[in-house]
């Protein structure tokens, strides 16, 4: 007998705030009237840490810490044992969004080592010889806009052969002189990272200019510390040699889900960056580093 198990939130967005409640229906559509054993509905929020493989064996204290960190947990009887009719069935449910003790709830984000996921999951109970159903269903988690007023304050760069860094013969690069600004490093999410950038001149032809931005995960105790930056996503912004002296507007919106609000706790850290960089005709890379405080208002 087929019979299909839904959840539906009340959000289209399924964006939740700590102190709100998660609202929606359980959906049960089957042909027939159905016999079960109790419907449930568990919320969950997790932190789950990863070792990258070049930090797997080298803490021993590190096992400890990389369990996943429950944020929240509860579970509600949907409905008791019973016969559920044939055709739709709609069961709805509410679930208070409250942390319990002193605990934070964290904004959602999907990253590569630190994942922090709020899902909610019904198990239906049936008979031995019919299988029992789950579905699983996630929501995203917003972290309370801050008070204080974010106060942009631009960033001037200049990058000659000079400033460099990591050079091993400065005297094989070629001349050239990029000038630019950022319009902020305190950033606020949901609006995008904005500036410029000009090629005053170079000897070798500009190739690209790209925008990239970058995750920094620190996974962790007391006994030390994993760092990992990894790329979320590269934009480029010019294509070619591009006209010297003319302004280049930089634009990058920080995408939903895989940025949040900059994040440090005792077990993990979540810190942003932005790399501009200028790739020449020659191959070579030159590449502007810039962290990003992230912030919701």
């Amino acid at each position: 007998m087929s019979v299909t198990l839904d959840i539906r939130l009340k959000r289209a967005n399924k964006v939740y705030h700590e102190g709100e409640a998660v609202t929606g229906v359980i959906v049960l559509v089957c042909k027939e009237a159905l016999q079960h054993h109790g419907i449930t509905l568990n919320m969950e929020g997790l932190v789950n840490l990863q070792l990258s493989s070049k930090s797997v064996g080298v803490f021993e204290a590190f096992y400890n810490s990389v369990k996943p960190i429950q944020l929240i947990s509860s579970n509600i009887e949907v409905a008791k044992a019973g016969k559920i009719p044939g055709g739709k069935t709609e069961i709805p449910f509410e679930f208070p969004l409250q942390t319990k003790g002193n605990k934070v709830l964290y904004e959602t984000y999907h990253g590569v080592f630190v994942n922090i996921q709020y899902t909610l999951r019904c198990d239906m109970k049936r008979s031995l010889l019919a299988k029992d159903l789950s579905r699983n269903c996630e929501f995203i988690v917003h972290c309370q806009p801050q008070k204080a007023k974010v106060v942009p304050t631009a960033v001037n760069f200049t990058i000659t052969p000079d400033t460099l860094q990591n050079i091993r013969d400065r005297n094989v690069l070629p001349k050239f002189l990029i000038r630019g600004h950022l319009d902020a490093t305190n950033c606020v999410i949901s609006q995008p990272l904005t500036g410029e950038v000009v090629v005053e001149n170079s000897d070798v032809p500009v190739k690209s200019i790209e925008l990239q931005l970058v995750r920094v995960e620190t996974c962790g105790c007391a006994e030390g510390y994993a760092r990992d930056a990894t790329e979320i996503q590269n934009i480029q912004i010019a294509e070619g040699d591009v006209c010297h002296g003319l302004s280049i507007p930089i634009y990058m919106v920080f995408p939903r889900l895989f940025t949040c609000p900059t994040l440090e706790t005792t077990n993990f850290k979540v810190e942003f960056e932005v790399n501009v960089v200028i790739v020449l005709h020659d191959d070579h890379l030159i590449t502007e580093n810039f962290p990003l405080k992230l912030c919701r208002v």
